[in-house]
């Protein structure tokens, strides 16, 4: 799990630097499809990936219930930090037209992938 959670961050951070997002429009799908987490939980970990300054005191209302993976949220912080750097680098050559159309084919692949999985539960 330790390279499915690096992994996950590091698409994260390239998503992050391409179109300004990864945390939830990445993370947390991808760790109900990838890591079996539910739904609060992936929310939670999610939140504890990207706890200063953004997620502190909404990771802090899961983690009182029990809801956040310490070890997943910092193993996907990892990830972020260096694929930010990556996807930014790889924004630079792309015209932003053709990111502005990667993004929504990403939104939509992985809004397709997360209703199909619901209707298996």
């Amino acid at each position: 799990m330790v390279v499915t959670f690096l992994l996950i961050g590091l698409a994260a951070g390239v998503l992050s630097g391409l179109f300004g997002v990864g945390g939830g429009i990445l993370i947390v799908p991808a760790l109900v499809l990838l890591a079996n987490f539910p739904s609060k939980l992936a929310l939670g970990t999610s939140l504890g990936a990207l706890l200063l300054p953004v997620g502190l005191l909404g990771a802090y209302a899961f983690w009182q219930q029990g809801h956040v993976d310490a070890r997943a949220s910092l193993l996907l912080a990892a990830g972020l930090f260096f694929g930010a750097y990556a996807g930014a680098r790889l924004a630079q050559g792309i015209h932003g037209a053709t990111l502005q159309r990667m993004f929504a084919i990403f939104i939509v692949v992985m809004a397709v992938q997360l209703w199909v999985e619901a209707g298996g539960k």
